[in-house]
């Protein structure tokens, strides 16, 4: 009874939203897609009269899609949710010379007016302009962010994380050495308060401090240089359709196939052959990275059906500097100094030496007290897998589909501070985006997505050698440690034995949007309506009181 009232309350609310939006579409500012982007202006002849009925005609050169709207009564034409790449624009009408303008580039989120001017004779006549369009940005604020391509495989990145481009950008600073992943505070807001999406679907990472994070790896940076086409990083002043956070919005776009076969491959090195001594390492710690892989993509039908493939490997064996005291050799045999064997003031004062009197603190030797100092270098091992699949196909010239599936598994071995101890840590993030544009008119056009988004990780810290049965007081099919004891009294406020947060909190999203727009006028409202659904594993924690 439950499901079938949410499924009628969902029908409902789509039907109404529906019907608003076929009521309601008038005339007022637009919104562009935060995936794609768009085109529009104004068509006029060499006197500088308006032309109503031009026929203009944007074709991706990348990939052959096409597509066509007319000018209305005022001359204006718009074509919004365009993918981002080169574009060559037609324009044409009885009794003038065809135009056509090459050296379009479109960015994420950009919306650019390109105004044409026909020129009068035989429509059979062309004028072709091949040099770079100029080109009026009216969303100079939603793309001030960009990062091109070019930058993307042009500028070092340390790692290849495209994570590092972030700050070039004026109001984005790094806070990666204080909280670590992908830490950035955009325009002063809160680094847990920015939206991620990759091609218009939340990229989320795993929330284990129950806060919403960035995407990031087990390696602490952000696969995918090769798959990532572009992305935009927006501080303030966004539209509506952003949403979500109150923090900087994150949009990529991955990279598709072509017309043109196209592909890389890569290795990448990293090791300690030329690393100084760390001062407090007995000798210089061992340390490797590899990062390999490669892309390819290409058409399967030529202007029709294309698809892109990525795959990155990273291999990490790091040397972490470990300094600790222990208890000394004659400690572990059972041999204590004589003022840990006699605790009390008499006792010392019959039995033993005044050490304030013959040894100053500072000039203590190993051997004196009952701990000796233990260095060592234990070897972290990370290893991460990305890989990026996506589809595209141009049923016609009013439908064009595509999918894109991403994968990020990592695991890691970590040495504790204690370690006798080894911390093994997973971490996964798996995105699905699906969208479907329709072109029902010149002046309509529908774009339909689904998408999902998960992100999972999960922490355990073992002994190399088990612990006893006996001595596990604390344990589940998550958790296998003997648990985290505080102690109360001291300079704290008594207080009961507690575990340590819970293990794992993994959001999982499902996102379905629609948009419809009309473009009765350059202004046109497109209305759209998102349906997210969020779901996570119930927290639990558990306590144990001593008194």
């Amino acid at each position: 009874m439950v499901r079938r009232r949410g499924r009628g309350l969902y029908a409902l609310a789509a039907l109404v939203a529906l019907m608003i939006g076929l009521i309601g579409v008038g005339s007022g500012p637009v919104f562009g897609q935060s995936f794609s982007a768009a085109i529009l202006g104004v068509v006029r002849d060499t006197t500088g009269a308006v032309l109503p009925g031009v026929m203009v005609t944007a074709k991706h050169t990348e990939s052959g899609l096409t597509r066509t709207v007319n000018t209305n009564e005022n001359g204006d034409y718009r074509m919004p949710s365009l993918p981002v790449g080169a574009y060559e624009v037609t324009a044409e009408l009885s009794g003038f010379k065809q135009q056509v303008r090459r050296g379009i580039s479109l960015a994420v989120a950009q919306e650019v007016v390109l105004n044409l001017t026909l020129e009068v004779g035989n429509v059979q006549q062309q004028v072709t302009i091949t040099e770079e369009a100029p080109l009026v940005n009216t969303t100079l604020a939603s793309t001030a962010g960009l990062i091109t391509g070019e930058q993307l495989k042009d500028l070092p990145l340390n790692g290849r994380s495209f994570l590092e481009l972030m700050t070039l950008n004026t109001h984005t600073s790094d806070n990666r050495s204080n909280s670590g992943g992908a830490s950035f505070s955009v325009a002063g807001k809160r680094t847990e308060n920015n939206r991620w999406t990759i091609n218009g679907m939340d990229y989320v990472g795993d929330n284990a401090t129950g806060q919403f994070i960035a995407p990031t790896g087990i390696s602490e940076q952000l696969l995918g240089v090769e798959a990532i086409r572009e992305f935009n990083v927006l501080g303030h002043s966004y539209g509506a359709e952003y949403g979500k956070r109150s923090g900087g919005q994150v949009t990529a776009v991955t990279t598709s196939g072509t017309n043109q076969l196209h592909g890389t491959a890569f290795e990448y090195l990293r090791n300690s052959a030329l690393d100084a001594r760390n001062y407090f390492d007995a000798e210089i710690a061992p340390f490797k990275r590899n990062q390999f892989g490669g892309s390819l993509g290409g058409p399967i039908v030529r202007d029709k059906m294309f698809a892109f493939g990525n795959y990155e490997g990273f291999r990490e064996r790091l040397g972490e500097s470990s300094n600790q005291f222990v208890p000394s050799a004659q400690t572990r045999q059972g041999l204590l100094p004589c003022n840990v064997i006699h605790t009390t003031a008499v006792a010392r004062a019959a039995n033993c030496p005044d050490l304030n009197a013959y040894i100053p603190v500072p000039n203590l030797q190993r051997g004196m007290l009952p701990v000796a100092r233990a260095t060592s270098n234990p070897v972290r091992k990370r290893d991460e897998d990305f890989g990026l699949a996506r589809f595209d196909y141009n049923l016609s010239s009013a439908d064009s589909f595509s999918a894109n599936y991403t994968v990020d598994q990592g695991r890691e071995s970590n040495p504790a501070d204690n370690t006798l101890f080894l911390a093994k840590n997973t971490r996964d993030l798996y995105t699905l985006s699906v969208q479907q544009t329709h072109i029902f008119s010149p002046t309509i056009l529908n774009t339909a997505m689904f998408g999902a988004s998960r992100a999972g990780a999960v922490s355990q810290s073992n002994p190399l050698t088990p612990i006893p049965e006996n001595l596990v007081f604390l344990k589940d099919e998550t958790r296998k440690s003997p648990g985290a004891i505080v102690i109360g009294g001291g300079a704290t406020a008594a207080q009961a034995s507690a575990l340590v947060s819970p293990n794992p909190q993994n959001p999982f999203y499902n996102n379905r949007q629609n948009r419809l727009s009309k473009m009765r006028e350059p202004s046109a409202i497109p209305l759209c309506w998102p349906f997210s659904r969020i779901s996570r594993p119930r927290l639990v924690s558990r306590r144990i009181r001593r008194n």
